[in-house]
């Protein structure tokens, strides 16, 4: 296989893995930041909510198509993603709420603020950023996400 063939072979999955990954991140932190801001939290706690959501989305959404498309339990489908999945949502987490944080956005006092938005609509591609090079890593020396 030529140099360039594999690159793109590792290219695409990887795509795909941080997008997957996108997915679940951002239902999770548009769901906790929206419970902590509604509930007048403030900044850290609504960016520790998101987070805590964000992983168990994203694990979730990783883990259960895995295992009923391959027909394994739930735990035999997490111990075959948990790593890929791990390390790709903590990238993409820091780097959402470090944009959402310096951005205002999670510092707001309603969802309904532009600003939370406009925050969002940044940190979520700079999440995708951060996370893409980890996937690529990860996927070329094989450590996760082959089975999405």
């Amino acid at each position: 296989m030529t140099h360039e063939r594999h690159e793109q072979n590792t290219l695409s999955p990887a795509l795909h893995a941080t997008a997957h990954c996108t997915i679940g991140c951002t239902i999770g932190e548009v769901t906790g930041l929206a419970i902590g801001i509604s509930l007048g939290l403030g900044a850290w706690w609504s960016m520790g909510i998101g987070t805590v959501l964000a992983f168990i989305v994203g694990l979730t959404l990783a883990t259960v198509p895995l295992a009923r498309r391959q027909s394994l339990s739930l735990g035999a489908a997490f111990r075959m993603i948990w790593l890929g999945e791990v390390a790709s949502i903590a990238a993409m987490e820091l780097a959402m709420n470090a944009a959402d944080y310096l951005l205002g956005g999670a510092s707001v006092n309603s969802i309904f603020a532009p600003l939370f938005w406009i925050a969002l609509l940044v940190a979520v591609p700079v999440g995708f950023a951060a996370a893409l090079p980890i996937n690529y890593f990860m996927i070329r020396r094989g450590l996760g996400h082959q089975h999405h």
